[in-house]
């Protein structure tokens, strides 16, 4: 019988061993998964949140004690494709089946989980920018000029008609711009309050 005992994973080793140790899960012939730290059966489902959440776990087959993460991993992959959420291309596993019981099978998933590891950091690095950038645009266009900015738009529109009717009278009253915007102003808050509401 192979070792039960909860293994370090990838995750808790690549973070020095100070994070909380990996969850064990059991799966038991029938297929269910039970989760002892919960003390709960769970579903593929349950696990695809954990991952998303950063939370390691291990999988135990619950009668030889052998370690069957990885397979369960794939099951994850394959319900979530089946949902029609396509990550993975064809011509990705075409190739990625090609490998196996080739030469370089031992070093594909070497060359893909640093592959992965570099991609989730420039998309951590992605985020901090745009995150940045939206910051400093809020600096340059503070939600509280949002009404300065319809205004000058309103008065730019205004100007741009009045090139197309060269024709109007003078004997028209110009109409109240600030009771227009007014108006509008007003009427965009009920808006919101309503989608608020």
């Amino acid at each position: 019988m192979a070792d039960t005992a909860p293994k370090e994973t990838d995750a808790a080793a690549s973070q020095g061993g100070s994070q909380v140790p990996p969850v064990v899960v059991k799966k038991y012939a029938n297929r269910r998964l039970y989760n002892t730290e919960s003390s709960s059966y769970i579903t593929l489902e349950n696990l695809a949140d954990m991952v998303r959440a950063g939370r390691d776990f291990v999988v135990y087959d619950a009668k030889t004690g052998d370690d069957i993460t990885r397979g369960v991993l794939t099951q994850i992959i394959v319900e979530e494709e089946g949902k029609g959420h396509n990550l993975l291309p064809t011509n990705f596993l075409r190739q990625l089946i090609g490998f196996y019981g080739g030469g370089l099978q031992g070093v594909v998933p070497g060359y893909l989980d640093q592959a992965m590891k570099a991609f989730s950091q420039h998309q951590e690095q992605m985020q901090a920018a745009m995150k940045k950038t939206v910051g400093s645009m809020s600096a340059l266009f503070p939600f509280g000029n949002m009404e300065e900015i319809s205004r000058q738009n309103l008065a730019m529109i205004d100007r741009a008609w009045s090139m197309f009717t060269p024709f109007k009278t003078e004997a028209e009253p110009p109409p109240d711009e600030n009771a227009t915007l007014r108006a509008e102003v007003e009427r965009l808050k009920r808006e919101l309050a309503a989608k608020k509401g």
